[in-house]
C-alpha cells in the first residue's frame, strides 16, 4: 500500500505543479457551458415574414390584426407588406425573409360562408428550428380564429391541460450536465492518458520496473491518481457551473452528497476506460489524435444535446453502452430534478461496474517488463 500510495503521491505532485494544466482541461467545458448554453435553447425573436394580402376584406385585416399582436408581443414574427405572391416566395427561397403567409382571393367570403376557408404559408424548412417556431405559432393564430364569437353553453371541445413539475428550465442549466461529465474526460484524458503515454515514452516507467512495486500496486496507483484529478475536475466545475447557470441544489447537504458519490463513480468509470485503451499503446500521438474521435462518439450519443429517444436504433445502442449517458443522466437526476438515491441508482451501479471491469480487465494487459 506504501508503494502505491507513493506513485498516487507523484502524480498528483506533478499534476499540482501545472495548476495551468487542470484549468486547460475545464476551459473547452466553460467555454461550452457559456456559449452553447445562451445559443441554444432560446426562443424564436422577430423572425422575418412577408404577409400577401390578395383578401382586402374584414376577415383578412383580422388576421392582419393576429399577426400585429404577435409581433407587437410574444414577437416571434414581424410581418413584412408585400404585394405579388410570387416575389414573398422567392424572397423566402433566397432567404430575405424566414416564411411567407398568403392570405387567398375571397378568403372573407369563404369565411362568412364556412366553404373551406384556408391561409397559405411558405417556410424556409432548411431551418427547422425557425421553421417550426413560425408554424406554431401561426397554428395557434388559425385555432383562434376558428373559435366561435359567441361560445356554446355546453363545450363538447376535448382540452388538454399541461402540467410541469418543474419550473422552466434554461438550456445553460441542461448543458451543465454535459459540461461537467465532459470537463472530467478532459481532466482523465490530458492528466490520466496522454501524461501516462509521455512518462512511458520518457522512460518514466522504466524506473518503476526496477523496484519491487508490483503490477497491481502500479495500476491501482496511476488510476487511483487519475481518479482524484477527474473528481477535483467535477467538483470545481460543478460549482463554478451552477452559480453561473443559477442553480441552487448542490449546495443542499443531501444533494452534495449525492453529487460527491456520483462524481466518484464517473470517475472511475472515465478513468477505467482510458486506462484500458492507453494500456498498450507506446506512441505520444496516439491519445492526441483518438481525443477528438472520442469526444465526439461518447459525447454527443449521451443525451447532453439532444434527448436519446429522436436516436436510430444503432446510435441507441452506442448510448446503452456509453458510460456518458449514464454520467448524463445521473447529473441531471440531482441538478434538475433532485430525484435522489432512487433516481440515480441504476447510474451509479453502471459506472462503478464499468469502472471495475475496465481496470480488471486492463491489468493483464499492462506490461510488467520493458
Amino acid at each position: 500500500m506504501n508503494r502505491m500510495w507513493a506513485i498516487v503521491e507523484r502524480e498528483m505532485r506533478k499534476f499540482f505543479r501545472s495548476p495551468m494544466l487542470m484549468i486547460m482541461s475545464m476551459m473547452l467545458p466553460l467555454v461550452q457551458l457559456i456559449i452553447l448554453g445562451n445559443a441554444f435553447g432560446g426562443k424564436i425573436r422577430n423572425a422575418r415574414v412577408a404577409i400577401v394580402d390578395k383578401d382586402h376584406g374584414p376577415q383578412a385585416v383580422k388576421v392582419l390584426e393576429a399577426c400585429d399582436a404577435i409581433a407587437a408581443n410574444i414577437r416571434t414574427f414581424v410581418t413584412i407588406p408585400y404585394a405579388d405572391e410570387d416575389t414573398a416566395k422567392e424572397d423566402v427561397r433566397q432567404g430575405k425573409v424566414d416564411a411567407a403567409i398568403i392570405i387567398p382571393e375571397q378568403y372573407s367570403r369563404r369565411v362568412y360562408a364556412g366553404n373551406t376557408p384556408s391561409l397559405g404559408l411558405v417556410v424556409d424548412n432548411t431551418d427547422q428550428f425557425t421553421s417550426s417556431a413560425i408554424e406554431g405559432e401561426m397554428q395557434s393564430l388559425v385555432n383562434a380564429l376558428n373559435q366561435p364569437v359567441i361560445q356554446p353553453r355546453l363545450v363538447n371541445n376535448i382540452a388538454l391541460k399541461v402540467v410541469e413539475l418543474y419550473p422552466y428550465i434554461q438550456y445553460m442549466k441542461f448543458l451543465l450536465s454535459g459540461s461537467i461529465a465532459l470537463a472530467m474526460y478532459i481532466s482523465v484524458m490530458i492528466g490520466g492518458g496522454m501524461l501516462y503515454i509521455d512518462d512511458k515514452a520518457r522512460g518514466v516507467h522504466e524506473g518503476y520496473l526496477v523496484t519491487p512495486i508490483t503490477k497491481l500496486e502500479l495500476v491501482m496507483g496511476l488510476n487511483i491518481a487519475g481518479a482524484i484529478k477527474a473528481v477535483l475536475s467535477g467538483i470545481s466545475l460543478t460549482v463554478i457551473g451552477s452559480l453561473m447557470a443559477g442553480l441552487g441544489t448542490i449546495f443542499h447537504p443531501w444533494a452534495m452528497l449525492q453529487m460527491i458519490i456520483l462524481i466518484v463513480g464517473i470517475s472511475i468509470a472515465f478513468n477505467g476506460m482510458m486506462f484500458l485503451m492507453m494500456v498498450r499503446v507506446d506512441d505520444p500521438l496516439v491519445p492526441r489524435a483518438m481525443f477528438g474521435v472520442l469526444n465526439t462518439l461518447l459525447f454527443f450519443p449521451s443525451g447532453a444535446i439532444y434527448p436519446i429517444a429522436a436516436f436510430p436504433a444503432w446510435l441507441r445502442g452506442i448510448a446503452f453502452v456509453d458510460p456518458f449517458t449514464y454520467a448524463i443522466h445521473g447529473l441531471q437526476s440531482i441538478l434538475l430534478k433532485d430525484g435522489g438515491f432512487t433516481a440515480i441508482r441504476n447510474d451509479l451501479l453502471f459506472l462503478f461496474i464499468f469502472g471495475t471491469g475496465t481496470l480488471l480487465l486492463a491489468t493483464p494487459l499492462f506490461k510488467r517488463t520493458l
